[in-house]
């Protein structure tokens, strides 16, 4: 099996995101298994300066940013592909995804690769069978009230990309009860696993 494990916490020590995807990943893998790691923070490039709509440049326009970028997503897309379990970590930043977690969406929708549109137009996501576990976190937003702008919108990326089997493991309002809302984050680690 190959597990998928990103993360994307702008914070490098001390992210809870960061910790309980660990936690995760230490509970499903098994001997055998194998990981494929990608720290948002590490390396992210945004999509700029497209020529036409979706991801296309015509590679005698290609930069040298625009050969880098394309490159970068030809790996993320092959990585989504080749993995059977995916685990996303994120922490909710004002309402919303980390600017990496969405740089990440935009490279990953590619048409004919993640997702493809059908002759009367429809849209077709292309990674079925893989499951997602997401990993959210925040210190004030409630995950799934009307202010978590991060949990829909992810659930509907991977949705778009053909992705329907998700479990959601929660460690929101830290800033309200810290231990109570790990406490109910690694017993959700537990039931899952």
């Amino acid at each position: 099996m190959k597990i998928y494990q990103i993360d994307s916490s702008a914070r490098k020590e001390g992210s809870t995101s960061r910790e309980l995807a660990k936690k995760l990943l230490n509970r499903i893998k098994k001997i055998g298994d194998e990981i494929i790691y990608r720290d948002l923070d590490d390396e992210m490039l945004f999509v700029s300066g497209l020529t036409e709509s979706g991801m296309k440049i015509p590679e005698k326009e290609q930069t040298s940013e625009h050969k880098k970028m394309f490159e970068l997503s030809d790996k993320l897309v092959v990585e989504l592909k080749e993995s059977d379990v995916i685990i996303i970590s994120a922490p909710i930043y004002n309402f919303g995804p980390p600017a990496t977690l969405k740089a990440w969406s935009d490279l990953a929708a590619r048409v004919k690769e993640t997702f493809e549109y059908t002759k009367d137009g429809n849209r077709v996501g292309l990674l079925k069978d893989k499951h997602v576990y997401l990993v959210i976190t925040s210190g004030g937003t409630k995950v799934h009230s009307k202010e978590d702008f991060l949990t829909p919108w992810l659930i509907h990326v991977l949705n778009f990309f053909g992705i329907k089997k998700i479990d959601i493991i929660a460690a929101d309002q830290m800033a309200l009860d810290y231990e109570g809302s790990i406490k109910k984050a690694e017993e959700k680690i537990n039931r899952l696993t």
